[in-house]
């Protein structure tokens, strides 16, 4: 072989270790690793992709529980992985290697990824000072309103009927949350956790000017809003 074959042949060797390496390093940049207790998106597209293996047949709630563990052990168990139900890159790899790309708009509890964004904004805006509990009882009252009759059937609808929320109003459901525990509650409600007490208001005592609200049959005062029905 002449020395300039010899010498485009390694160029080319070089050449596709550079690509390979790349496209490693974006794999693993997007692998991120997950365990017991992780919340997110992450923990969605895990429990989707778990499911159409048929390792997972619970909800696809976004939280990394036991039920999600145990799934991810059996996974590993069958593929050849390491068993410690810890999701890093060779179990993500192994994980979308084998299964369909997985919808563009993940879900938790049968709510887009939009909607949970939605929600997280709009407790930023009514509640972000408030207890942990009465950030979920916010977002509770609208999963209720979703499920009442008498409201719009869908997140944003609830969220941006008119005079609804206040955030909506003045704008500061536009912020952008600064603290993960907002999604958390987000989850939470989503999950079925009302502190609220089934309400479908909820009022600040303290600047509320609507007689209406008052009239309300009031359930129990959570930080600075009282929940009612």
């Amino acid at each position: 072989m002449s020395r300039k074959k010899v010498i485009s042949l390694l160029v080319f060797v070089f050449l596709i270790n550079i690509v390979l390496l790349s496209l490693f390093d974006i794999q693993s940049a997007q692998a991120n690793t997950i365990r017991y207790g992780a919340r997110g998106n992450d923990v969605i597209e895990l429990q989707q992709r778990l499911n159409q293996l048929g390792y997972y047949k619970m909800n696809v709630d976004g939280i990394f529980g036991w039920g999600t563990h145990s799934a991810v052990r059996r996974f590993q168990s069958d593929y050849g992985l390491t068993v410690d139900g810890i999701v890093g890159p060779r179990t993500w790899n192994a994980l979308r290697s084998n299964t369909a790309q997985t919808p563009a708009r993940a879900t938790a509890g049968g709510f887009s990824a939009q909607d949970i964004n939605l929600l997280v904004h709009l407790v930023n805006g009514e509640a972000r000072g408030e207890p942990y509990i009465g950030q979920v009882a916010i977002i509770a009252v609208v999963m209720n309103r979703v499920r009442s009759p008498i409201f719009p059937n869908t997140v944003s609808g609830v969220i941006f009927e008119p005079r609804a929320f206040t955030a909506v109003d003045d704008g500061q459901i536009w912020l952008t949350p600064q603290s993960p525990q907002l999604r958390q509650a987000v989850l939470d409600a989503i999950n079925g956790w009302d502190p609220s007490g089934g309400a479908l208001y909820y009022f600040n005592p303290i600047t509320a000017t609507s007689k209406w609200i008052w009239s309300r049959p009031q359930i129990k005062q959570i930080g600075r809003h009282i929940f009612c029905r």
